[in-house]
């Protein structure tokens, strides 16, 4: 096994501690189920407080991924979690629970799903919406291979404001006759679920009959124990139909559906999916579960306990850093542009925390906007308001605008609509792992026409470039900006003038040309600062622009100097760096390139610092890079 940047044992109760595989929980009486979960929440709870992940969502699916178990065998029967942050306690029954304690660490468990991890994770994910889609690919190819497993979607009701959910919807009934979607429902994603079917679910859940159907739902269940086989099939559906909640909207679909039943009843989910498994047509349970269910703290702020870094158990308090983050600079600031400009918006797909933009919410409620996890339509949204002068900001983190791509370049670009991109958590994501790394954006803007794109080396400068982009009419442009503090120099700072397509000439020198990229800024003056030392004559530069690049000031240093090395918190294939070789190729310029940047590979998580230093980010190999050309 591994090792991990954990190093303390996990915290386990004697029955968790038993557990190393689902086989372990099929063997265990009713009333070791209710202590099993009992342990598991304990075990999420004092085991993240030192490692960070998504608390609240695991803690209010404690007994429904119990039941699952209980009733389904993996790796036989599939379970397929949407987004999959919710798929702890899965790890936990599946062989994995001595490993909780280095979730999210280097060389630890993963803080979601891997099909590299274990034989029980069928399907990776991080991204919502594609629960349905791939289970009912696999349900597909079970009949196809007419093979005899059962196949189990698991979502949350925020993944049924995603566009491909509701394709999926579409062809459900079309495709398979047995297939299970679990619509877990606790009214949040990340923030407070929004839009006609987050309220169409609440609706169903604070109707004044909810309690009495909830109720007719388990004596009917209790009755159908030991007794739910095909001969009975018949009348177990006909009873069914007037005593589960209807619903509409899936049936519609051609989805029978269930529900809604309480997600922390064991007996009932057991009983429940006992009978389901039965069913020869595709079904929908509805389950209504309270995220951080169990730890107060998060209950009382769900927001905040959906995913988070280290905190103390006894209140649930987290430390804060010494200097605001990026997200906090562009959340306060594009708030104050709009206050002096009313033609401003701000536009995010679920994330008003997580971007900042809570603070606009907050002061300018009636210009902003929250779609929901729809960014294709967050772009689209932002398209039509542009075409009549608004001018929107959207912010997506840099690892979901990549679903937009189609948006931006056939209806941003090709209409050249001024919407400003603004994308959070560029460059590496330290914890969150390859589905959340942001080191893809410059490759999938730079070949587009017409895109404008950014990136600052400090907090003045951020600041500057945004109000740049708020001016800026005769196109689309966008800003990349990291996760955590950015350089901390004050945002009041004097910048000098942001000019379309120009850089910033820092330091020039004869020997060596180092292009530092805005978050990879700092590592290139420092690089500098080390070769001064040797008695190397160095030319800075802040390219501010990666599209347009400055290519005059490109072309000086690379005529000047004897070697260029680029910096960027990017992957190398089609990233900055690529672009500076490109242009001097193009002009006659032989000064070679060294660059400094992400492998050609899925980054796994860890620790910012520990992967830089484990894939060559770093001042040292900088310094190895250039010197072979001195």
């Amino acid at each position: 096994m591994t090792t991990s940047d954990s190093s303390d044992s996990p915290r386990l109760g004697p029955l968790l501690s038993g557990i190393d595989s689902p086989d372990d929980v099929k063997e265990l009486s009713d009333a070791e189920l209710l202590q099993l979960a009992d342990e598991i929440r304990e075990a999420l709870i004092h085991n993240l407080a030192r490692t960070g992940g998504h608390l609240g969502p695991n803690l209010g699916v404690v007994e429904l991924t119990i039941a699952m178990h209980r009733v389904f065998r993996t790796p036989r029967d599939q379970f397929v979690f949407d987004v999959a942050h919710q798929g702890y306690v899965h790890k936990m029954l599946t062989g994995r629970a001595d490993r909780i304690h280095t979730i999210r660490t280097y060389r630890g468990l993963n803080g979601f799903l891997l099909r590299s991890e274990s034989e029980h994770d069928c399907y990776g994910a991080g991204h919502a919406g594609t629960a349905l889609s791939a289970a009912l690919g696999m349900a597909a190819a079970r009949d196809l291979l007419k093979e005899d497993s059962h196949v189990v979607a698991l979502a949350g009701d925020a993944a049924f404001t995603c566009g491909p959910t509701l394709e999926a919807l579409n062809n459900i009934a079309e495709t398979t006759k047995r297939f299970i979607v679990v619509l877990n429902d606790n009214e949040w994603s990340i923030d407070k679920n929004v839009g006609a079917i987050a309220r169409y679910f609440n609706a169903l859940q604070t109707h004044s009959t909810y309690a009495s159907v909830r109720n007719a739902a388990a004596e009917f269940v209790e009755k159908l124990a030991g007794k739910a086989t095909r001969n009975l099939a018949h009348k177990v559906e006909q009873s069914a139909k007037n005593l589960l909640f209807p619903n509409v909207l899936f049936e519609k679909f051609g989805i029978r559906y269930f529900g809604p039943i309480d997600g922390h009843d064991l007996h009932l989910l057991v009983k429940t999916f006992e009978y389901l498994k039965t069913l020869n047509e595709p079904v929908v349970l509805h389950v209504i579960t309270e995220k951080g269910r169990g730890y107060q703290p998060a209950i009382d702020n769900p927001g905040k306990f959906h995913g988070l870094g280290q905190y103390r158990v006894a209140d649930g308090s987290t430390s804060g850093g010494g200097h605001p983050t990026a997200s906090q600079i562009f959340g306060r600031t594009v708030t104050d542009l709009a206050k002096e400009d009313e033609r401003i918006v701000a536009i995010t797909g679920a994330m008003p925390g997580g971007t900042k933009l809570d603070i606009f919410k907050k002061e300018l409620p009636e210009r902003y906007f929250d779609v929901g996890i729809a960014e294709e339509h967050a772009a689209l949204f932002a398209c039509g308001l542009a075409t009549r002068g608004v001018r929107p900001f959207l912010a997506i983190y840099s690892t979901f605008m990549q679903r937009a791509f189609d948006m931006i370049v056939h209806d941003i670009a090709l209409q050249g609509l001024p919407v400003r991109l603004c994308m959070d958590r560029a460059g590496l994501s330290g914890d969150d792992g390859p589905t959340h790394h942001g080191l893809f954006d410059i490759a999938y803007l730079r070949g587009i026409p017409g895109i404008i794109h950014m990136a600052p080396k400090n907090e003045a400068e951020f600041v500057a470039m945004l109000r740049w982009m708020a001016e800026y009419d005769d196109g689309p442009t966008a800003i990349r900006y990291p996760r955590g503090e950015i350089a901390g120099t004050p945002v009041d700072a004097e910048v000098a003038p942001i000019e379309l397509g120009k850089g910033e000439l820092i330091a020039e020198g004869g020997d060596v040309a180092l292009i530092g990229l805005g978050t990879l800024f700092g590592m290139a003056e420092e690089t500098r600062r080390r070769l001064e030392e040797e008695g190397y004559s160095v030319t800075l530069v802040n390219p501010r622009f990666i599209k347009p690049m400055d290519e005059e000031l490109v072309e000086k240093v690379a005529r000047r100097c004897r070697v260029i090395c680029t910096f960027e918190d990017h992957v190398l294939h089609n990233g900055f760096g690529c672009a500076v070789i490109e242009h001097l190729h193009d002009a006659g310029i032989d000064t070679p390139v060294a660059r400094i940047g992400w492998p050609d590979e899925f980054v796994e998580h860890g620790k910012v610092p520990v992967l830089r230093e484990q894939h060559g980010l770093t001042v040292e190999h900088a310094l190895e890079q250039v010197k072979k050309h001195l």
